[in-house]
C-alpha cells in the first residue's frame, strides 16, 4: 500500500530525527543497508527510514527486502539527514526494531499533511 507524498514541516523533521537519535542510543535501530537488509530477513524491523539520494544499488538491496517483510517504510530525502541523526555522515537506511519507537515515529510522520514532494509512507 503507497500513500500520498507527505511534506513535513522542520518541526515534523526535527522530531522524527530526534527520535530516530534517542533510539540509536538506545539500540532501538540498527544502521546502514546491510544491517537493515539483515535484520528484515530475521523479521526484526518493524518500521524502516529509507533515503532517496543514495545510490540505486544502495536500494536495491534493502527495499526488496523490507516489501517482501512487509515493512512500512518511510521515505527520507536526505542521506546526510539520516546519517547525522545516528552519529554518521551519512547512512542509507535505519531500521526501527523497538515497536514503541516505531509508533511515535508513525504518530509524528502520520501529523503530516498530504502535499507535494518530500517524505512518505510506503509498504
Amino acid at each position: 500500500m503507497t500513500r500520498e507524498p507527505l511534506t513535513l514541516d522542520e518541526a515534523v523533521r526535527r522530531k522524527v530525527l530526534g527520535l530516530v537519535g534517542l533510539g540509536a542510543r538506545g539500540r532501538l535501530v540498527v544502521i546502514g543497508t546491510e544491517q537493515v537488509r539483515l535484520s528484515a530477513q530475521k523479521g526484526k524491523v518493524v518500521l524502516a527510514l529509507v533515503a532517496q539520494d543514495v545510490s540505486r544499488h544502495s536500494l536495491e538491496k534493502v527495499v526488496p527486502v523490507l516489501r517482501a517483510r512487509r515493512v512500512d517504510m518511510v521515505e527520507w530525502p536526505s542521506a546526510a539527514e539520516l546519517g547525522s541523526a545516528v552519529g554518521k555522515d551519512t547512512t542509507a537506511a535505519i531500521g526501527i526494531v523497538d515497536q514503541a519507537l516505531a509508533r511515535g515515529i508513525r504518530g509524528a510522520v502520520a501529523g503530516a499533511a498530504p502535499a507535494g514532494d518530500a517524505t512518505r509512507v510506503s509498504r
